[in-house]
């Protein structure tokens, strides 16, 4: 089995729509973040009900925000913005990868926007916290390859030696729409009734 190494660069992936099943490929790329990324594709693969720790920094960042902000998250990627990378549920996060450099860049952006206000009536939603970026330095937990019940699992899982990771600049944006979308959402209701905050909710 060949690594990155020394292979000519593939084309960028530009599927129109997420994949389901992490692939040879996908699992090659996942493993390319390792420092012996052919070892490490083997043990996996020989254990593909089992989740992985890898390091970030190398292929990948990995930026980490609530489920429900995450999935909001996704779908203005999808149907507004330029589709999304690889993104896992783990332990009732949204882990969505990025581009390398995201983990540096994407803290700074958000302070020269502004921190999100977790007040009442401050146009956040109280989930709107800054996302936890993991960059050089980090590890993250990363599903199986299969399918198999437990607290991960893909929701777009990788099946290219190249996804299309976002950038800062475009997490930024689906962040400050989600977040916003998601607050005016619960005001729509009638100020009188009682509202049950289900983004809460796992």
């Amino acid at each position: 089995m060949t690594t990155l190494t020394g292979c000519p660069a593939p084309a960028l992936d530009v599927r129109p729509e997420p994949a389901t099943q992490v692939t040879h490929e996908g699992a090659a790329w996942l493993a390319s973040a390792c420092t012996h990324p052919r070892s490490a594709l083997t043990v996996w693969e020989e254990r593909p009900a089992a989740p992985a720790v890898l390091p970030c920094g190398v292929a990948f960042d990995v930026v980490n925000v609530p489920l429900v902000l995450g999935r909001r998250m996704l779908d203005l990627l999808w149907a507004e913005g330029p589709g999304c990378g690889p993104a896992a549920v783990h332990r009732g996060r949204m882990l969505l990868f990025a581009a390398p450099g995201t983990a540096q860049r994407l803290p700074a952006l958000l302070a020269w926007v502004g921190e999100p206000p977790t007040k009442p009536g401050g146009g956040w939603s109280a989930d709107a916290a800054a996302p936890i970026c993991h960059g050089p330095g980090d590890a993250v937990t990363v599903p199986p390859l299969l399918a198999v019940a437990g607290p991960s699992r893909w929701l777009v899982a990788p099946d290219s030696r190249r996804p299309r990771l976002p950038g800062p600049d475009t997490l930024l944006w689906a962040f400050l729409h989600a977040a916003r979308l998601q607050v005016s959402i619960f005001r729509s209701a009638d100020r009188d009734a009682n509202v049950y905050d289900v983004s809460r909710r796992r």
